[in-house]
């Protein structure tokens, strides 16, 4: 900004706002205070045995170093390991879909200006009662009548999933303007006419980022139930892998296929939000 003079006079809007402590700023800082030196005392003072620190240290470097640079494999095959891949895609994509129909159908009755107060709300603190609860717990509560296993694994993963895309589904719905909505109601859409016409073709980017978000976060889930509920596919090699067999090189192995089919997501969640963005 010129003066009259010619020269530069600070903006205003530039300046840097310094906001004082309040109470909330306090108990946040004493929280993470406190927390640090509790880490640090927990250090000091906890039980190595007879195992130093450093020791510790080497010797963890010195197994990753097994693992990850001298893979190998010993009880599967490459084709083996691709195709117990394959079946933990499987249950990410199967338990993505179960959960992304019902969930759909739960987001447009808990969105609050698609349906009522009441529904709205009960529909929430039931989704919020599901997402608290961890997925193990889930699939550990539904083998006690299915038994550990696939089914169990398909069931549980796909109740959380449920959970999760709900809240997100519901929440993108929201955020809909209220004028198109009105405007359909007015003119005497009804319920699935403005659902199918107004909500869905504006809310399908959202939709279709938030199901395969939650499809990547399934993958991951999928590894661990194989070892923890017996549903088979790569986390179950993994699982025998460590606690049978011992073999640190496997465990390696396993993991370089495991971050492969990370990377792919990734780079396929990328295009497709790229294409998203460019259809807008």
């Amino acid at each position: 900004m010129t003066g009259p003079n010619g020269g530069v006079q600070p903006s205003s809007s530039k300046r840097i706002k310094i906001k004082p402590l309040n109470k909330e700023t306090l108990v946040i800082r004493g929280t993470l205070i406190c927390l640090f030196l509790l880490t640090i005392y927990g250090f000091l003072t906890f039980d190595y045995k007879d195992i130093s620190f450093i020791g510790g240290v080497v010797a963890t470097l010195d197994n990753f170093g097994v693992m990850f640079l001298e893979p190998h494999f010993a009880h599967f095959t490459f084709w083996e390991a691709a195709y117990q891949v394959l079946i933990t895609l499987g249950l990410a994509v199967l338990t993505t879909i179960f959960g992304a129909f019902i969930a759909l159908l739960l987001g447009l009755l808990s969105a609050q200006n698609l349906s009522s107060k009441a529904m709205s709300n009960t529909i929430k603190g039931i989704i919020a009662f599901i997402r608290a609860v961890p997925t193990v717990l889930w699939v550990l509560i539904f083998a006690v009548a299915a038994g550990l296993g696939s089914v169990a694994a398909v069931i549980g993963m796909t109740f959380h999933s449920v959970g999760y895309l709900t809240k997100a589904y519901s929440e993108s719905f929201e955020e809909l303007d209220k004028g198109v909505i009105e405007a359909l109601k007015a003119s005497g859409a009804s319920w699935w006419q403005i659902i199918c016409q107004a909500v869905i073709p504006s809310s399908i980017t959202y939709i279709i980022s938030w199901t395969f978000m939650r499809f990547e976060i399934n993958f991951g889930v999928a590894v661990a139930m194989g070892a923890a509920a017996g549903a088979g596919g790569i986390g179950f090699d993994m699982f025998m892998a460590s606690g049978f067999y011992f073999d640190l090189r496997e465990i390696g192995t396993i993991t370089y296929f495991i971050l492969a089919v990370a990377i792919l997501l990734e780079f396929i969640a990328m295009r497709i939000k790229s294409r998203l963005k460019t259809n807008v």
